[in-house]
């Protein structure tokens, strides 16, 4: 394509400059629109001019009030509210300041739970043909990246924890070397794996950095995001963990088991999956429960020693807030060489005793008596029951509940063993924050040892549209607990236990089956009016055609004539004679063969010329083919019509929508 296309000849007589870059850019731009994209594009009815041989319709500011012009406008609005206003709608609804209840001198710790986002991947749904899986891939991806986005925009949460089940076949994606029981994911390993886990990371760590560059310095004191708590997605449950496969995940996310001291309360993130294979029998001989315990082993550890280190974690974010030395103080002493405290590091017991509340994080939910309620907010079945003064559901809800059951690779709830033994090695356990259910379920332990008289456990819905609900969600949580120095100012212990530190609130996530309906509606919509437009503009473009250029109805009447009462004879020399009643024989002007009147046709064409010649009998093929060729080039002029509607309302519709879709 050369570069000086409309550019202006030089002459020995008359010299021009050539054109410049910008002139140059201009005249491209204007020979690739001439070609390529006018042709594209209908233009409304006018007047009209020829370029090239062929007429051409000049462009009018009428044509933006023509109907493909108001539904590109609407696609645009309809569009921007599926794929933005409605994202938006939902994450500003659930601002802080709606629903927090402290002091107006508070400053609160703001955090975010997210569970159970289960990366959409050939083990969700092994059947789904192509290119259905990948559509349903990408777009859950996009779902939760917009999502998470608009959490980071809006709500902007100090700290972020993740409850478990980051993928969902992760347990199947095995270390080399690793042997498998299922023969369908053999083809998939270690680097599937990894692109899994950056994937993970482009959704959520990705957005999650580029919000932290533009907002305050990251410390790990103020900005945090932690995702290392395992479902049994990611690694299996209880005796089908596989430790490669646990070793693997501990090394990319973190340690299952840790301490985090957030908002002045303690979380404890528990590796409950890997804790259920305690008492469990050995899958190969059925009994032994011991033999596993290098699955369990690493739990129970932690548990044994979690007062210990909950203590020191404490005295150590209580120095740093009061801006003293963040390690521990270490003990010094002269020492006999028999002394028992020789070679140990020995920690100074804090001058006074504070209370931080203890919060559990755990993917299995604890265990809780057969059919008991969930709650109100509980999406797939309301609850059946009502609620006590204290908006407590008392009453055995079946359909509520979450189903005290287990299976191959997974435990709806922990077993009465394991959930005490947590709950006494804990200690002051207020709250616990689960998932693995995928809906909301809110239920208070009152059979388990607590400061308030009862653990209060919330189960958080999925993140994913995907996993069988239509509203996903996920948890706020308000964390207030003032800590002060000083033993007899007001935030003592007794008043810590007495006073609310925690505030929650569920916000939940647009429908998007929702959404696709009601694009599918107004899809369907669209293609009616355009298809009704191309049907009247064809119709008001064409203009009537009759046969022979007569303008009378098809229709013929049958004609007849009293009978003659003449005879007539034939003569063997092919002439006629006529014999009257009277007997006289009149002789015709002509053969009966030649020129001649039929004499047998009494209903001759010529008696009424304007009546049967528009019988269909006597349509000759000619003009049965032009009403064919007229029928069919008014179809195609329809399909033309449409067709050309179509590319002018999907070509900025489509880019539109990429536009929106690439934002994220």
């Amino acid at each position: 394509m050369s570069s000086y296309r409309h550019a202006p000849l030089s002459t020995g007589h008359d010299y021009r400059d050539p054109p410049g870059p910008l002139s140059r850019l201009y005249n491209e731009a204007r020979f690739v629109y001439t070609k390529y994209i006018a042709g594209l594009l209908p233009t409304p009815r006018g007047s009209s001019s020829k370029r090239g041989g062929k007429q051409q319709e000049k462009w009018k500011p009428r044509s933006l009030l023509s109907l493909p012009s108001a539904l590109i406008l609407c696609w645009v609005f309809v569009l921007w509210w599926g794929e933005v206003g409605t994202f938006r709608r939902k994450v500003d609804q659930c601002d802080w300041k709606y629903w927090e209840r402290w002091p107006e001198n508070a400053s609160p710790h703001h955090l975010v739970l997210v569970a159970d986002p289960q990366l959409v991947d050939p083990h969700t749904y092994p059947g789904r043909p192509w290119p259905l899986s990948t559509i349903t891939r990408h777009h859950t991806d996009y779902y939760m990246r917009k999502s998470f986005s608009l959490i980071q925009e809006t709500l902007d949460p100090t700290t972020v924890f993740f409850l478990g089940d980051l993928f969902d076949g992760g347990r199947e994606w095995l270390p080399p070397g690793t042997k498998g029981s299922d023969p369908r994911w053999r083809n998939y390993g270690e680097d599937y794996w990894i692109k899994e886990y950056k994937r993970f990371g482009n959704i959520f760590f990705n957005k999650w950095a580029q919000r932290r560059q533009y907002g305050a310095p990251y410390t790990i004191h103020n900005h945090r995001i932690m995702a290392s708590l395992p479902g049994n997605h990611d690694l299996g449950l209880g005796n089908g963990i596989k430790l490669n496969v646990r070793k693997r995940f501990n090394t990319f996310f973190g340690e299952g088991n840790s301490i985090d001291i957030v908002g002045n309360h303690t979380f404890i993130s528990l590796d409950t999956v890997s804790l259920s294979a305690k008492g469990q029998p050995h899958p190969p001989t059925g009994s032994n429960p011991d033999t596993n315990q290098k699955i369990w082993g690493p739990a129970e550890d932690f548990l044994a020693d979690l007062k210990t280190s909950k203590h020191r974690l404490m005295n150590r974010a209580l120095r740093t807030q009061n801006a003293h030395v963040e390690n521990d103080l270490m003990f010094h002493a002269v020492l006999d060489v028999n002394s028992p405290l020789l070679g140990k590091s020995v920690h100074v017991a804090p001058t006074h005793d504070v209370y931080i509340p203890s919060i559990l994080l755990t993917h299995v939910p604890l265990y809780r008596a057969k059919d008991t309620p969930c709650g109100p907010l509980r999406e797939r079945f309301p609850p059946t029951s009502t609620p006590t003064a204290e908006g407590e559901y008392i009453d055995k809800d079946p359909p509520n509940a979450i189903k005290v059951e287990a299976g191959i690779q997974y435990q709806n709830v922990l077993t009465p063993e394991i959930s005490n033994e947590i709950i006494e090695k804990v200690e002051d356990v207020e709250y616990v924050f689960s998932g693995d259910d995928h809906d909301y379920c809110e239920v208070v332990h009152r059979g388990y040892t607590s400061p308030r008289g009862g653990i209060r456990e919330i189960t958080v819905k999925s993140f994913s549209w995907a996993m069988g609900v239509r509203k996903p969600g996920f948890l706020l949580v308000s964390l207030w607990n003032p800590l002060e120095e000083n033993e007899d100012s007001p935030t003592t212990q007794e008043k810590a236990k007495r006073d609310q530190t925690v505030q929650t609130h569920l916000c939940l996530l647009p429908d998007q089956l929702s959404i696709f309906i009601r694009y599918v509606v107004f899809l369907v919509l669209t293609l009616f009016l355009l298809l009704v437009r191309a049907i009247r503009v064809t119709k008001a473009n064409t203009a009537p055609t009759h046969s022979n250029g007569n303008v009378l109805p098809l229709t013929a009447k049958a004609k007849t004539e009293p009978p003659d009462t003449s005879a007539v004879d034939t003569q063997a020399n092919g002439l006629t004679t006529r014999s009257s009643v009277t007997g006289r024989t009149v002789r015709t002007a002509s053969p009966s063969k030649g020129y001649g009147y039929p004499g047998s046709n009494t209903n001759s064409i010529h008696d009424d010329p304007l009546d049967e010649r528009w019988s269909d009998a006597y349509i000759d093929d000619d003009d049965r083919g032009r009403r064919k060729d007229a029928m069919s080039s008014r179809f195609n002029n329809i399909g033309t019509e449409f067709r050309n509607n179509l590319l002018y309302v999907a070509v900025p519709v489509l880019a539109w929508y990429w536009y929106l879709v690439s934002g994220w």
